[in-house]
């Protein structure tokens, strides 16, 4: 009885393996968060029963659809399909739009009409972009953080910095975010991100003021040179300063204060007057 019944678990699995059912697909990632723009691929093995030949495979984006999709306008030039005998394949997506965040379907046709396959869930496509999410205005000797958000996780992403467009290597990058020690007014700039390998895609630039107090307060006069008894000079006061200064106060000598824009009157003891902020 135990030899026959050997036998026939024996049989049984020749059965199978010569007409077995059994299909498999299996992805690299069934989720993947791409940036708009850039180019995504879809990979894979897949395993059918041996009984049959495979005649094609494409992807479409609804399971009871047949038309592959390098045949559909809206992703026609932009995508490519690659199989090999070792039943691998790869799904590749270029320039990627908001548009073509979905689901998509491995489908598998062999010579047998009713023995197809389309592998669900699927992998789901996400498509997110860049953009600095920092304070507007920061004063002068605070701390900053700028952050690099996306709506999605990309995979093992390096971020890369830049001001007024050039990269940043000096300051501290820790992940996704920019930390800004001691702020000084030399930070104010224009600052965008980008991730290692899509360095093209970068994020909307984000303007970031910094208020300080004046600095280097000088005085000007006009005419340059000696001056005569009894002309007319005009004296400027000019600083660096955010927000820029608007009321100045000039000295005359060490008692007399007025206070008033950046010219100072016409005054022919010159040398006498002074301005501060």
């Amino acid at each position: 009885m135990t030899s026959l019944r050997m036998a026939l678990l024996i049989f049984l699995l020749m059965i199978v393996g010569a007409f077995g059912t059994e299909w498999s697909v299996k992805f690299n990632q069934q989720e993947i968060c791409a940036l708009k723009g850039s180019t995504v691929f879809m990979n894979g093995t897949f395993t059918h029963p041996e009984n049959l030949t495979v005649k094609e495979t494409f992807w479409v984006i609804d399971p009871a659809q047949k038309l592959d999709l390098s045949k559909d306008p809206d992703y026609s030039g932009r995508v490519e399909f690659f199989t090999d005998e070792q039943k691998h394949f790869s799904f590749k997506l270029s320039d990627v739009m908001k548009k073509d965040e979905r689901t998509y379907y491995f489908r598998i046709i062999t010579y047998v009409d009713k023995e197809k396959w389309v592998d669900k869930p699927g992998v789901s496509l996400r498509v997110t972009e860049l953009h600095v999410e920092a304070p507007e205005e920061v004063t002068e000797g605070e701390t900053a953080d700028l952050t690099c958000k996306t709506t999605c996780s990309l995979t093992d992403p390096t971020f890369i910095w830049y001001k007024n467009g050039r990269p940043l290597t000096t300051k501290t990058i820790k992940n996704n975010q920019l930390h800004l020690q001691t702020v000084s007014s030399e930070d104010a700039g224009s600052y965008s991100c980008a991730v290692g390998g899509s360095q093209h895609l970068r994020s909307t630039a984000h303007s970031l003021r910094v208020r300080y107090p004046p600095k280097r307060v000088s005085v000007s006069i006009r005419p340059s040179g000696e001056t005569v008894e009894g002309s007319s000079v005009t004296l400027t006061c000019s600083s660096d300063g955010n927000p820029p200064v608007k009321i100045y106060t000039w000295f005359k000598g060490s008692t007399s204060i007025l206070q008033r824009g950046s010219q100072c009157p016409s005054d022919p003891l010159v040398k006498q007057w002074r301005a501060v902020q």
